[in-house]
């Protein structure tokens, strides 16, 4: 009986062992459920403040600029002026010098477009005009000077690569006034020399053509081409014109007068010469954009403010009707085709009273 009643005693006190230890283990799986708890909502927490803290910095960083434009307009203005004109001229630098390399290797301009003819006409006076610019800003603290004061005279400081749309059309419009200041001293210097045309039948359609300028209308394309000859011998001849008269034309197509006036001009009719051959070589004046029309009618002296694609494209065809019968005897009668087609044109008068 002792020993069944010892034997009940430890079982019982074997079973409240294992229950206390039970017990503690439940505890201990409850803590251990609870701190995991705890720790899994403290990374959640944690978390949503990393990603509360990033998402606000992102945010930042994009409203960054526009806080940048609103505390600090002027200085963005500049950046973006001279970050967009510095691609676009070393562009276009880029490809000025490729087109002097194939120059160089093709002797000629047969294959390159109106476009790159006109960037190659056009790039020296940019690269003149932008290199104090440029070789100022590159002396330390140079920039700090140099940039605002461009921006102030960006007609005279800057190229056209660094200029808005609105100041392109202005200025383009002031030097195009500019340049029509010395059409009459041209046409006062053709009328001069009529007595030293001889007698002929050439004479008297020259002598009208004159007439028709002075009366304030134009010469028709075959009343134009029927005088050639006189460009081409005294007294129209570009190695007969007088030093004066070289520098109004000089000064009329947008060019500097220099010691070297005669060279000047062959070289610029030749290239306006290669231009006309490039529109003829793809298509014709038809197949012109808007702007691409625009800007070949200014370089040839017309103001085409108010002016339709078409009156444009019959502008510019008799040009180009002129110059496909002109070699390089007659450049000087292309070098005068803004007196016979522009001279009176309304567009023109407008602009200049």
């Amino acid at each position: 009986m002792i020993s069944v009643s010892k034997l009940i005693l430890q079982c019982n006190r074997s079973s409240s062992i294992i229950s206390s230890k039970v017990q503690c283990l439940n505890i201990n799986r409850c803590l251990t459920n609870e701190r995991l708890k705890h720790t899994t909502a403290f990374k959640s927490e944690k978390d949503k403040i990393r990603t509360y803290i990033v998402q606000r910095y992102i945010n930042y960083v994009k409203n960054y600029k526009k806080l940048l434009q609103d505390r600090f307009p002027a200085a963005i203005h500049m950046y973006r002026v001279f970050s967009i004109g510095i691609k676009d001229f070393l562009s276009d630098l880029k490809t000025y010098i490729s087109l002097r390399l194939k120059i160089t290797k093709d002797r000629g301009f047969s294959n390159m477009s109106r476009q790159e003819i006109e960037l190659f006409v056009k790039m020296p006076t940019d690269m003149w005009r932008i290199a104090p610019v440029l070789i100022l800003s590159a002396v330390p603290f140079g920039n700090y000077i140099i940039f605002p004061l461009a921006l102030m005279k960006p007609k005279k400081l800057l190229s056209s690569h660094f200029w808005s749309i609105q100041q392109r059309a202005e200025f383009n419009i002031e030097d195009l006034k500019e340049r029509l200041r010395y059409n009459r001293p041209i046409l006062r210097c053709l009328q001069a020399k009529l007595e030293l045309v001889p007698d002929s039948e050439v004479k008297e359609k020259w002598r009208r053509i004159l007439a028709l300028l002075g009366s304030g209308v134009h010469p028709s394309v075959n009343e134009v081409l029927a005088c050639k000859e006189l460009f081409c011998k005294k007294p129209y001849h570009l190695s007969c014109l007088s030093y004066a008269h070289m520098g109004y034309l000089l000064k009329m197509l947008g060019i500097r007068r220099s010691l070297f006036r005669r060279k000047k001009l062959k070289y610029r009719a030749f290239l306006l010469f290669q231009m006309d051959k490039a529109i003829a070589r793809e298509g014709g004046v038809d197949i012109l954009t808007s702007e691409a029309l625009k800007n070949a009618c200014h370089i040839r002296g017309l103001n085409t403010r108010n002016l339709s694609n078409q009156d444009m494209k019959d502008w510019l065809q008799q040009w180009i009707s002129v110059s496909a019968n002109v070699d390089a005897n007659a450049y000087s009668l292309l070098l005068h085709c803004p007196i016979f087609f522009a001279y009176n044109h309304p567009q023109n008068w407008v602009l200049k009273y």
